[in-house]
């Protein structure tokens, strides 16, 4: 078993495994290259040459107990149909849409588009590097999904002044998303992914009052069904305040917490296993620095299943060093 899956299925206390959301990425001189020669980000997901060789990448460079594919979480409403473009200095740019009937689209044209996602896993999961690791695929949560699709690029604080204008086209989005979610955790997991997180980036912009029926109910849909597939899922609602509650409500595996949160607080209430925390900023400062947040996060977990992880991705400045140093000084202290 690997040590990942010790920690989630055995609650194992006695390793704290390590892997970082972003390992494979900006950060490193040999994705950099391998991104100069290939603009069109999109393009770059779905090249089933390169996206084993950049997944790999960090393990090959480092000593993670496990690999994330390289894809993005709009690759699912790239396979529904809408354009999708990614803009250096603004990030993802999505298609406009005039109601549900756009988005329908064969499940067969679905799989079809998104083939490429699928033979890169299976590439990757073949590689003799992964034997005693685990490859980690993923999905976008619903709700952040529907904001994508809806806002059309990346809200950052705030949702177009419209947003819930069009309930019944809302719901028919949220519908047609659960669906294809499941389609796309389900030929991930068939071609090699033995873990699946669920990001959900924008679960902090929603009041509490809507937090049940945009986050809630729909992300543990998609937990029950990833549970049915015999893999375990992680959950990551970054700024969801009430990380207990998300826990109680939706049931994941695994609940991964963003830098926001007090850890004491999360040990306190939590009974699951827990990932991440620690700020993607201590990375960019000195070596000491890094030890002691490392430290702090050993001491509050150290009697509960734990893996570490970022609170948020892999910052782009990052030194790759610096990671080394983290993964060295986690695993032999």
């Amino acid at each position: 078993m690997t040590p990942i899956k010790k920690c989630i299925l055995k609650k194992d206390i006695s390793y704290k495994p390590i892997w970082l959301m972003r390992q494979a990425g900006r950060y490193l001189p040999e994705f950099r290259k391998i991104r100069k020669k290939n603009k069109n980000f999109v393009k770059l997901c779905l090249n089933n040459k390169l996206v084993p060789e950049i997944t790999l990448q960090p393990i090959k460079r480092f000593d993670f107990d496990a690999a994330i594919i390289f894809s993005d979480i709009l690759m699912v409403p790239y396979g529904l149909g809408q354009k999708l473009n990614f803009t250096k200095g603004l990030g993802p740019q999505l298609g406009d849409f005039n109601d549900k009937s756009s988005l329908i689209i064969k499940k067969s044209n679905f799989i079809n588009k998104l083939k490429p996602v699928y033979e890169s896993i299976k590439k990757t999961s073949n590689n003799k590097i992964l034997e005693k690791k685990d490859l980690i695929g993923f999905v976008g949560a619903p709700w952040t999904l529907l904001v994508y699709m809806i806002n059309r690029i990346s809200p950052k604080k705030n949702l177009k002044k419209n947003f819930f204008k069009d309930k019944n086209l809302n719901n028919n989005i949220l519908s047609i998303l659960k669906e294809y979610l499941k389609i796309h955790i389900k030929y991930q997991v068939r071609n090699g992914a033995t873990v699946i997180q669920i990001f959900d980036s924008w679960a902090g912009l929603l009041s509490e009052k809507d937090l049940e029926k945009y986050v809630y109910q729909p992300t543990k849909e998609i937990v029950d069904f990833t549970k049915s597939l015999d893999v375990p899922v992680i959950c990551f609602p970054r700024n969801i305040k009430n990380f207990k509650k998300f826990v109680e409500k939706v049931n994941p595996d695994v609940i991964s917490i963003d830098y926001n949160i007090e850890p004491k607080k999360i040990v306190k209430d939590i009974h699951i296993p827990v990932q991440g925390g620690i700020d993607p900023r201590a990375l960019l400062v000195d070596k000491q620095s890094l030890k002691n947040e490392v430290k702090k996060y050993k001491e509050v977990f150290k009697d509960h299943p734990y893996i570490f992880n970022l609170g948020h991705g892999v910052l782009p400045q990052t030194d790759p060093n610096m990671v080394e140093y983290l993964i060295k000084f986690v695993k032999d202290n």
